[in-house]
């Protein structure tokens, strides 16, 4: 009887060491399918965040180039859009950013709860490069955000001197434009006041001359009318004229000769 309750009792603490073995194995299996997924989960969040930064980079390259052009000549939407796909790239990498920082946390627990004396070395080394990528990841993306912010306010900076510049420029124009416009019309008084002191001489200029045209006519008809009561002072008065007339004429074929002879002298 005591060998059979012994016998019995040795069985029964076998199958117990059965079921701790068994849960043991059981629970060593979820523990490495747990450490699978999350190294998982931090690979594919490496290489989602991996893609955001090369395309980060890139936007932040063609953001600099749109903001190159000046303010009054680049398109408004296009630098709406820049702005907008910045901020939300920005926001999907930092949201990237937490999940693998969460996922690198949760590995440090698991590897403090499964080896909670020494943890194995290539354990360790897993767990050091995740969290290396994660760092050169965050650094990488504040590097670039930083740039990209330090750009933004420098080029709205020297867009605000540069509206102010051309304000200045247009108001200046203004003013230079009515200076240029009340010169103008200085001038054009200038001239409409000469043009009325030259008409005040024309006009003064044709009454002195009619005055002088009466004043001949008055002589011319005196003279008639002292030819007309002596006729003979008429003709001698018209043998004078004639003789004038015939002194012109000679005159006059004298010097078409000489000229002539001249033409003829310089031509040959």
């Amino acid at each position: 009887k005591c060998f059979y309750l012994s016998r019995t009792k040795s069985s029964h603490v076998s199958r117990e060491d059965a079921n701790i073995m068994k849960t043991l194995k059981t629970t060593m299996a979820d523990m490495g399918n747990l450490w699978e997924d999350l190294r998982r989960q931090s690979r594919q969040l490496e290489n989602e965040i991996d893609l955001k930064l090369v395309s980060f980079s890139k936007l932040g390259t063609t953001y600099s180039s749109h903001r190159d052009f000046d303010s009054d000549t680049a398109p408004l939407l296009n630098k709406s859009n820049s702005e907008h796909m910045f901020d939300t790239m920005a926001l999907e990498i930092s949201q990237l950013l937490s999940k693998l920082t969460l996922i690198n946390d949760r590995m440090v627990e698991y590897t403090q709860n499964i080896f909670s004396s020494s943890p194995s070395a290539a354990l360790l080394h897993t767990l050091q490069r995740h969290r290396d990528i994660l760092q050169d990841y965050s650094h990488e993306f504040q590097k670039t955000t930083a740039n990209i912010t330090a750009m933004r306010e420098r080029e709205d900076l020297l867009g605000s001197v540069r509206r102010d510049i051309n304000a200045y420029k247009n108001s200046s124009g203004l003013n230079r434009r009515s200076d240029m416009y009340l010169k103008e019309h200085e001038h054009i008084r200038n001239s409409e006041r000469l043009v009325d002191e030259q008409i005040n001489v024309a006009i003064a200029t044709k009454e002195n001359l009619q005055s002088q045209g009466k004043l001949l006519t008055s002589i011319t008809h005196k003279v008639n009318t002292f030819a007309n009561r002596f006729p003979v002072i008429n003709s001698l008065v018209q043998r004078i004229n004639i003789r004038k007339r015939r002194d012109s004429i000679v005159l006059g074929l004298v010097i078409s000769v000489c000229i002539i002879l001249l033409l003829l002298y310089a031509f040959h």
